[in-house]
């Protein structure tokens, strides 16, 4: 059909012509929306999430205790306790933005494990009614290993602890949802600034790797050198 006969139909019947470029516009927007949508809907990788398992950013108003136990056979690391508790507040402050009048400090958990006869029998949500807390991330320190090496240049690392989020009211377990706890193993082959700065390397990868799933933590920040698998163990 020639453009003067088209045109002319469109005229006498305003209905068809409206159909007629409605639909053009449909097919011509189908044709290029997944390239259209690439440029402006696609997140970059730094932008692109992994979805907290348990959000604690979400938090506004629950006290959280962080509790970090280690058996005493690990006594040669008197200050391991204090280091990943401190880096597990620093994160969820920092990065969960959990309000800092939220987070117990740790010197009341210290002061209380000194004046409790029977500390070591309570449970993580007992520790936490004791000192007000809504909520009780707990951490167990299964194992903990830095061997010398080199004449006392380099050190090597590993540690292995157990981590859940427990509700006091309840002592009901929030996280993990499929198991009793999260399994955290983290470790390395050379460390050259000396013992303590390795233990402090360990605590602060176990930290990682216990926090990162209580927020929307970034893909490219969700994996770490220190953590360790399988493969690579």
């Amino acid at each position: 059909m020639k453009i003067s006969n088209l045109q002319n139909v469109f005229k006498k019947n305003s209905w068809l012509a409206i159909f007629f470029f409605a639909s053009m516009s449909v097919i011509l927007f189908a044709g290029c929306a997944p390239q259209f949508l690439a440029v402006i809907g696609t997140p970059t990788k730094s932008e692109q999430q992994d979805t907290a398992e348990y959000d604690l950013s979400k938090n506004k108003t629950q006290k959280i205790l962080v509790f970090v136990d280690q058996p005493t056979y690990l006594s040669d690391y008197p200050n391991l306790r204090f280091y990943l508790s401190d880096v597990i507040n620093r994160i969820l402050r920092d990065k969960a933005k959990v309000k800092p009048e939220l987070l117990i400090n740790y010197q009341a958990l210290a002061d209380l494990r000194m004046k409790t006869p029977d500390f070591s029998i309570l449970t993580p949500p007992q520790i936490g009614q004791k000192l007000g807390a809504d909520l009780v991330l707990a951490v167990t320190i299964i194992d903990c290993k830095v061997s010398e090496l080199s004449g006392g240049v380099y050190y090597s690392g590993s540690l292995d602890a157990h981590a859940a989020l427990y509700s006091v009211s309840s002592s009901e377990k929030l996280w993990p949802a499929a198991e009793q706890s999260r399994l955290v193993q983290v470790g390395f082959e050379s460390e050259r600034r000396g013992r303590d700065a390795a233990v402090i390397r360990l605590a602060a990868a176990a930290a990682h790797c216990v926090t990162r799933y209580l927020y929307n933590c970034p893909k490219i920040n969700f994996k770490i050198s220190d953590e360790r698998t399988a493969s690579g163990w």
